[in-house]
This record gives C-alpha cells, structure tokens and sequence, in this order.
C-alpha cells in the first residue's frame, strides 16, 4: 500500500462558530482535523501538507497553477498512490478542473471538502474526508482524472458543479450522475467519465480572461470595455439557453472578433449541452459563422479556466475549437 497526501487548503472544513459575532471563521488546523480520523486508519500511510488557511474565495487560478505543481511533484513519485486535497465548497469545482485540465497522470487525484463547519450539527468534513482517502487508495479510480468526493458520491471534475448553497448534496453531474459511491468503506464506480478533455500541462496563465453571463436587454457595452479599457485577451460568454443572445451583444462580439480575440460560448443554464441549433440574429449557428467557439459541455466558470491555459500556451483558436469539441 502507497503512501496517500493529504493537501489542505482551507475551506468551512476548517471553520467553527466565532460566537462574539456569530460568523464562521478559519478555526482547525490539518492536525486538528486528522486526529479525528486517524484511528480508523492505523497502518495507512498517510502525510499532510498544510499548503493553505483560505477560504475558497481566496483561491485564485494563479493558486490553482502553484497547487498543481506541488501535486505534480508529489505524484511522480514511486512510493506515492494518491492525493487529496481538501478545499472550500465555493470554488471547488474550479480548482478540481483546473487539476483535471493539466496534471499528466494515471493516479487517483480526489478533491473534498465540508458544506457544514466543525460547529454545525452533522458536521460532513470527516466522513468526506474518508471516503476521499478510500477512493484514493481503490485501484477502480486509477485513470479516472481527478475525481470529487462528496456526501458518499463520486463525481468527475469535468462534469461536477456545486448546485445548492447548504445541501450536503450539492455537489452533482447533472447531465450524466455519480461515477460511483463509496458504501460501507467499499468504492463501487458504476461508469466511465463522459466528458474527458485532452491534459494541457502548463506553467503560466493568461489572467485577462473574462467571463459575462447573458441576460435579457443585454448590449454590447460590456464587451468594448473589456477590450478596449481591461486588454481581454479571451472572453467566456454564458449565452442564453442552447447557446444564443440577444442582437444588441452583436456588434460587441464582432467587435471583439475582429481583433482576433476568442470568444467562448457557454451557457447560463445548469444543465444541458450547448450546440449551434438556431439561426436567427444572435442565436448559435449565426455566433459560430461569425467566429465563435462553443464549449458543449462546459460551464462559464470552466471555459474560463480552459481557455486562460490554452492561451498561455498559444493554443490557436482552430485548436481550442478541436480541444473543446472532444
């Protein structure tokens, strides 16, 4: 048996009731955290790395970039089975695809975390903590990419996103289900990811990439002051529905095309395959002749990430067209 990181981050996990003001605060540290669970796991190898105190707000694409190079380096080497990190619940799904868009492995990388504080009746942190640590050390979760550990389930980080702001549920692939589930300290995958997307390894970011979401009335503005007054070099748009907007964003969007700067077209809605079905003014067959690319199987938060790695490999945007249409 390998040994198994653990890499924390911050997060609610973390966190317990300040009752002078009534708010949660970063209170536990990793060693606190683990002496809770250590018993169940004598003879395991397990190591710790208190990488971070943050809560996930604080965690930025340029974090996520440092992360991955530290599980990187951790990864390669022989006696190594596994990496967990555990992170906070808001951004979580980001820096879970981030990982899953440029770490080169076959080994099982689980990202977790807490909805509820060490406060909170039915506090979830342990259990999500062991049930991560049990599919890290299954030899199904091999090749799986980076894999998040919730509430029982396990979910691809391509196909994940956080859905609720307090259930103990929220983390769900709304397309396509669980992988599998851990029962009774057994991990049980029942399928195969969906949606796997080629690794870019990587060692920078283009930072000046934005994302708008779209709404009704929406114009143009938005997008001449992204790139006339902010320097966006890609843009991630959560157009409406099957991937459409309305007209008055047209000359925005051929504005921005025209200085051959990419746009991606996600959408707002939380399920469902974006695809270039209607052809009126603005909808997604007249957005991808004039130049714009869709992500199928994207979120806007995802895109983002995606495309600020592949243009700081100058990923041209025939190629991010290709990479995002696997």
């Amino acid at each position: 048996m390998g040994k198994i990181f653990l890499v924390f981050t911050g997060g609610t996990i973390t966190m317990k009731m300040d009752d002078s003001n009534h708010s949660l605060i970063p209170s536990l540290s990793a060693s606190d955290i683990m002496s809770a669970l250590l018993n169940g796991f004598d003879g395991y190898d397990l190591e710790v790395i208190e990488y971070a105190k943050l809560p996930s707000p604080s965690i930025t694409p340029a974090i996520m970039l440092d992360l991955s190079n530290m599980v990187g380096k951790i990864l390669v080497r022989d006696d190594v089975t596994g990496v967990v990190i555990v992170h906070g619940t808001d951004t979580l799904e980001e820096t879970a695809f981030f990982l899953d868009l440029v770490l080169n492995t076959d080994k099982p990388v689980v990202v977790t975390g807490s909805m509820k504080s060490s406060s909170d009746l039915g506090y979830d942190g342990i259990n999500n903590l062991v049930a991560s640590i049990l599919v890290c050390l299954s030899p199904d979760a091999i090749n799986k990419g980076v894999l998040v550990v919730m509430n029982d389930k396990i979910n691809a980080a391509s196909e994940v996103t956080k859905t609720n702001t307090l259930s103990l549920d929220s983390f769900q692939s709304l397309d396509y289900g669980p992988l599998g589930i851990i029962d009774d300290r057994k991990v049980i995958f029942y399928r195969s990811v969906n949606y796997r997307h080629p690794v870019i390894p990587t060692e920078s970011l283009e930072e000046n990439v934005f994302l708008l979401k779209t709404y009704s009335g929406m114009d143009s503005r938005l997008l001449f002051h992204l790139v006339d007054n902010e320097h966006a070099k890609g843009i991630v748009i959560e157009a409406l529905g099957r991937g459409n907007v309305p007209p008055m964003m047209l000359d925005g969007i051929i504005h921005v095309l025209k200085l051959e700067i990419p746009i991606v077209i996600t959408s707002r809605c939380p399920s469902g395959r974006v695809y270039d079905t209607y052809g009126y003014v603005g909808g997604g067959k007249h957005l991808t002749s004039l130049g714009c690319i869709i992500a199928p199987n994207l979120n806007g938060q995802k895109a983002r990430l995606f495309l600020m790695v592949a243009l700081a490999n100058n990923i041209s945007g025939e190629e991010i067209k290709k990479l995002l249409s696997v």
